[in-house]
């Protein structure tokens, strides 16, 4: 009887070895951060690649010439999100018996954001200028416990502003800069 539940127990453990370490298939969740809080769902597309769905809203503090004539220096905008992620380190991390449940794990990432013409806490009326942006990013997800998680990364990309659309005389390109610090939930 040792002996069948030794082999038993051993082979278990041979099959728990050959299963691949992969991105889950999907996980849904919410974040916050210093500027702003959002819903995302990232869907399986390869074992080491998920696509992240975004929605949420992106506080703003500005201090450009768009908004140069309105007192309030504080705005609140929907921002639309669509990223895929390659999670290069899934294996490794298994291999050392850490944690890759909810996408435990670093990544690189193509974020492209949009933010549209509507717009929160605007007690000025200031025309709302959308953007888009293209940032390809370098960051971390790391697990608290089974539902909590935080968050990091940083890049640079590319980001094009349709002040036209708002009234302004031209519309604007221009590098931009991303660098987020979040904490969530994964349900």
């Amino acid at each position: 009887m040792k002996n069948l539940l030794f082999i038993l127990l051993f082979f278990s453990t041979l099959a728990a070895k050959a299963q691949e370490t992969s991105v889950e298939k999907s996980t849904f969740g919410v974040q916050t951060g210093v500027l702003g809080i959002w819903a995302y769902n990232e869907a399986k597309l390869s074992n080491a690649i998920a696509l992240r769905t975004e929605l949420g809203f992106d506080f703003g503090i500005w201090e450009t010439t768009y908004y140069d004539d309105y007192d309030s220096p504080f705005i609140l905008t929907p921002v639309i999100v669509v990223e895929p992620r390659f999670y290069y380190n899934l294996k490794r991390r298994s291999e050392n018996s850490q944690r890759t449940n909810g996408n435990s794990g670093n990544f690189i990432a193509i974020k492209t954001s949009y933010h549209p013409e509507l717009a929160l806490f605007n007690t000025d009326d200031a025309p709302v200028v959308s953007d888009f942006a293209i940032i390809p990013t370098w960051g971390i997800r790391r697990n608290l416990g089974a539902h909590f998680n935080y968050e990091a990364g940083v890049g640079v990309g590319y980001s094009y502003t349709f002040a036209e659309r708002a009234g302004y005389s031209k519309d604007k390109s221009e590098i931009e800069l991303n660098m987020h610090l979040r904490i969530g939930y994964r349900f």
